[in-house]
């Protein structure tokens, strides 16, 4: 196995593996393209409790402008949201908080 450095010149030569349901791997997928980080640098950060902050870019952008569109053929389909739809509400709360952060970078 090769040993790489990561930014902050540390080897980083251990592997942390661990399965989740496709609901969780699409939750996890989900918020890492809407973070605008690689899903191991957003993993890192939140398992030591650290900010996610999101850097407004196109890829960020492109995220939120597919879940925006996918929460909303979402919302056409459903007739009310009920408890089976704590996803779907977590993602647009995610979304939400996304676009108002973007939205004071620009004030």
């Amino acid at each position: 196995m090769e040993k790489k450095l990561d930014h902050n010149g540390r080897w980083r030569n251990r592997i942390v593996a661990f399965r989740v349901s496709d609901e969780e791997a699409k939750l996890l997928n989900n918020l890492v393209a809407l973070s605008g980080l690689t899903k191991q640098d957003y993993i890192m950060r939140r398992l030591l409790c650290r900010d996610v902050i999101v850097q407004g870019n196109p890829r960020v952008y492109k995220a939120l402008k597919n879940q925006m569109a996918a929460i909303y053929e979402e919302l056409k389909r459903l007739e009310s949201i009920d408890s089976d739809n704590d996803e779907l509400l977590y993602t647009l709360q995610v979304i939400a908080i996304t676009l108002d952060g973007l939205k004071g970078e620009d004030e």
